[in-house]
């Protein structure tokens, strides 16, 4: 901190002002000095003060959290002569505020367990621990949350201590594992507290999940049968029996390798399958809590012995009863219970539809026909319900998931066995409204499954649903409609179908609760039936003319609009242009009848993106495109609309939406707007660096960098685009702040290196525009990173892919140019990176990029990546070896040997392990 290190009076105001300060900006003060001071090196002597004086809980906890944050992140900062010290005083710490809140001993468990860790002298650190607390009973609650985090932080993603030091202290917990599951069960004799047995209970799940409990130990040990007793018993508290559920939870992930643990796998299924009376008593006592708890265990249970269960279906662990018990809770009255099991009938659907075995098939068909039953009746709304199904409240969002479960799972039952069976029910019957609306809802569910070839069920289904009065439920409706769209392949093999429909839609499109749901289906029935439509066009531009007379949410009027261009596509080539015409001017004459130019274009903007994106005619070689002419006509308004409100990125970004997909409808057609667009885009963006101008430029460039007459005017615009993005991204922080320009820019220069390397390779920028992508590899930004790669692994590409063309040679000699200026730099840069900057799902992307430099000119590569190595530490600040000489020699030989880029990713994946 500036100004040196701050007294103790001044940071317990700081902490009062945090808690206390009635004035919001007070606070914020505070908080921002106070998070200066913990990154400070003063942080380590103030937190450790704070904790000596004990002067109330507030300093206590921030003191106690800092230390937490300065062993995890900052480490490096102390001695190695001092890590003694810290973890005597740690100890002392925890012991004198014992009796604190427990949030405060928490974070000071978590500061020994960190520095425990990371700190290579203190060996055997559970033993040390257990020795020095085990024999006094007021230690213990803070001892077991110590041994509680200890498993918990091997993974953590905020300590960087390596593959190496990782396997030592697992091998280290594994073989104190024993002494610590002993102390625990001591612990059970000794306290007997339901506070203790929740700790206990967390404990033990703690060192299940790390794996490092050996299971035929654990098999018979009394902790085990004490679990499921907690779990029987119908006194057990709340927190006691959600502790216990959470327990027999990891315990049952950890044995995942159900033959290598098959002591314990049995004593567990044994062990869960008594608890069956004890969830039938939580439901009868109406306790939701628990009967969450037993549906969690019942599947996880499940989970575990998937594989067992499909590969030897009611044999021994192979017990169809699991599903039973999964079944039984599908029947509870609250959907909450039954969506638990959800990711199971998933996985256990993808499992049977990779085998296709028939005779399985079988028997697994009657479970998922009970459970779709299940399902069914948990979809109904309440009889009470008024007005249509909502989607984005709890109850909604549960109907949408169960609706993904029916597509993934039907294949079981048959759709169209299920279709039948579902629309019987509501032909034989007279269901209330809420039955029938559910029985709509799945039947629209499967629509798309079933074969629409000669199907008399789905006419008849179809035939139904058009005549239904308008007096049912909207609920009722409503649903309905969504089946109609969701039946759309039907309407197409069964055109006489067509008029119907479209006039039940439309009495849906013009009632406010149906209008967005009718106008989906109306764009599902323009998608599917685009031939069958042609005949219909009028109408729809008639509905496109009083779009905003119907009360449609903005996605619904956007798709309806590309239901209609997607019809408009397929009209004979002399009528495109002119209905595109009205369908553009419609959304420009309703923009301009609402005051004039209106001060958020951004609706009509849309609307034109998605009537340019959509409408594809097919033109033969040397047809003028039917829609240059209206593309022409608009850009006027565009350009003017682009001035107007060059300030504003959300109004500029639709605008470029725009352009870009008026561009790609034409493609070489637009060439007379390339001039006047580029030289707008180039002007505002010197004032207005929107990153999506530059986006607009990596299309125009992938439409006209193959054009000779074009490329210097492109090359032009990249020049005058990257002077203002290098200054942004040169200010302090500026890849970081601007991710969308990185990814934009990259987008760009990688369109050139596909379009017209040579134009780029042999211009002044590049140089800019490489050292910008090796600064740019350590952005921890999906997309930006993504971008970034990509244009550096086409770059050498280039010099690589011998495809033929007469340009071959020169490419090959400037990529060489290029790489001995930059090789070494990048290839440094690009083994820092992963091992300390991204997380592994870039490793992929590097390894592209190293093998293509390899491909270019393996010798020097093997140079430079030595070169790398030699660079990355050996050692922590803790004392342990990151990585040995041994590693550092085969990682090379793996890389520098291999035969294909698979093996470079490979070695990669695991050679940063060693750094995580």
């Amino acid at each position: 901190m500036e100004g040196g290190k701050p007294s103790l009076p001044l940071v317990y105001q700081a902490i009062q002002a945090l808690h206390h300060d009635p004035d919001t900006a007070g606070k914020e003060r505070a908080s921002m000095w106070l998070g200066e001071l913990q990154t400070s090196m003063y942080a380590w002597e103030i937190s450790d003060q704070l904790l000596q004086l004990k002067q109330d809980e507030e300093s206590c906890y921030f003191a106690a959290q800092t230390m937490k944050m300065k062993v995890q992140t900052s480490f490096y900062e102390l001695p190695p002569d001092s890590h003694n010290a810290l973890r005597d005083s740690l100890l002392s710490h925890i012991q004198n505020l014992k009796d604190r809140a427990p949030m405060i001993v928490t974070q000071l468990a978590l500061a020994i367990a960190d520095l425990a860790l990371q700190m290579a002298s203190w060996k055997g650190c559970v033993h040390t621990l257990v020795e020095k607390y085990n024999g006094d009973v007021g230690s213990m609650p803070f001892l077991v949350e110590i041994l509680t985090v200890l498993p918990e932080e091997v993974h953590s993603r905020s300590l960087r201590i390596g593959a190496n030091r990782r396997t030592e202290i697992i091998e280290d917990l594994a073989y104190y594992s024993s002494t610590v599951v002993t102390l625990l069960g001591s612990c059970v004799e000794k306290t007997g507290s339901d506070e203790m047995l929740i700790k206990v209970f967390r404990c033990l799940g703690s060192w299940f999940n790390l794996g490092v409990l050996d299971s035929n130990f654990m098999a018979s040990n009394q902790l085990l049968m004490f679990l499921f007793q907690v779990l029987q018993r119908d006194d057990t508290s709340s927190n006691l029996h959600e502790a216990a559920a959470d327990c027999v939870c990891s315990a049952l992930y950890a044995i995942e390798n159900v033959e290598t643990n098959a002591t314990l796998a049995l004593q567990l299924f044994r062990g869960v399958q008594t608890l069956e009376t004890a969830y039938h008593m939580a439901v009868a006592r109406e306790d939701l809590d628990k009967v969450l708890n037993y549906c969690r265990i019942f599947t996880e249970l499940c989970e575990t012995f998937l594989e067992t269960t499909v590969r030897t279906p009611g044999q021994g662990m192979g017990d169809l009863r699991t599903l039973e018990l999964l079944l039984i809770c599908a029947g509870h009255p609250q959907y909450e219970v039954v969506e638990i099991s959800f990711n199971f009938w998933y996985r256990l659907g993808e499992n049977l539809y990779k085998i296709n075995d028939v005779a399985l098939h079988t028997v697994f068909r009657p479970y998922i026909q009970r459970l779709l039953h299940c399902l069914a009746r948990h979809c109904q709304l309440d009889p009470d319900h008024e007005g249509i199904p909502e989607e984005t409240d709890d109850f909604g969002e549960f109907r949408i998931r169960v609706s993904d479960l029916v597509k993934d799972v039907i294949f079981l039952v048959g759709s169209m066995e299920c279709f039948s069976q579902l629309y019987s029910t509501l032909k034989d019957g007279s269901p209330s409204w809420a039955v029938t609306e559910a029985v709509l809802f799945i039947m629209a569910a499967i629509a798309k499954s079933v074969d629409p070839e000669n199907n008399p069920t789905l006419l008849e289904v179809l035939q139904q649903v058009v005549l239904l009065p308008e007096a049912v439920h909207t609920a009722v409706r409503y649903t309905s409609i969504e089946l109609v769209g969701e039946m759309s392949e039907v309407v197409d093999r069964n055109p006489r179908f067509l008029d119907p429909v479209l006039n039940y839609l439309m009495k849906g499109l013009r009632e406010k609760p149906l209008a967005s749901a009718a106008a989906k289906a109306i764009h599902n029935i323009c998608s599917v039936c685009r031939d069958h439509m042609t005949q219909h066009f009028q109408g729809l531009l008639d509905i496109a003319r009083s779009l905003d007379s119907f009360a449609l949410s903005t996605e619904a009027a956007v798709g309806l609009l590309k239901g209609t261009a997607l019809v408009l596509g397929r009209l004979p080539l002399d009528k495109i242009a002119e209905c595109l015409g009205d369908l553009c001017a419609v959304q420009l004459l309703s923009e301009e009848s609402t005051n004039g130019r209106s001060a958020d274009p951004t609706v009509w903007l849309d609307r034109l993106a998605v009537i340019f994106r959509h409408t594809n005619p097919i033109v033969e070689n040397g047809q003028t495109h039917p829609c240059q002419k209206v593309i022409q006509e608009i850009w006027p308004v565009l350009s003017e609309t682009l001035n107007a409100h060059q300030a504003d990125n959300r109004i500029v970004e639709r605008c470029c939406r725009c352009l870009r997909f008026a561009v790609r409808c034409v493609g070489k057609g637009s060439a007379s707007l390339l001039q006047p667009l580029v030289t707008q885009m180039v002007s505002v963006y010197q004032v207005h660096p929107h990153s999506c101008f530059l986006y607009l430029g990596s299309i125009l460039v992938d439409e006209y960098g193959m054009e000779e007459g074009c490329r210097q005017g492109l090359l032009d615009m990249l020049q005058a685009l990257c002077m203002p993005t290098f200054q942004l991204l040169e200010q302090a922080n500026g890849l970081i702040n601007h991710p969308d320009t990185v990814d934009d820019l990259f987008r760009l220069a990688t369109r050139f290196v596909q379009r017209s390397p040579v134009t780029l390779l042999g211009s002044a920028i590049i140089v800019h525009i490489i050292q910008c992508a090796i600064a740019a590899t350590s952005l921890d930004h999906r997309d930006a990173n993504c971008s970034v790669m990509k244009f550096v692994r086409d770059l050498v590409h280039t010099g690589v892919a011998n495809d033929h063309m007469d340009d071959f040679d020169l490419r090959k000699r400037l990529i060489a140019q290029a790489m001995e200026q930059h090789g070494q730099q990048l290839v440094t840069q690009l083994m820092h990176s992963c091992c300390f900057c991204l997380p592994a799902y870039t490793l992929p992307d590097i390894a592209e990029v190293l093998w293509e430099v390899m491909m270019f000119d393996r010798p020097t590569f093997c140079r430079w990546l030595e070169s790398a190595l030699k660079g990355l530490p050996k050692e922590t600040s803790g004392g342990t070896v990151t990585v040995t000489h041994k590693q550092l020699t085969d990682f090379h030989k793996q890389v520098t040997s291999a035969d294909e880029c698979k093996q470079v990713c490979w070695a990669i994946r695991e050679f940063t392990k060693l750094f995580r």
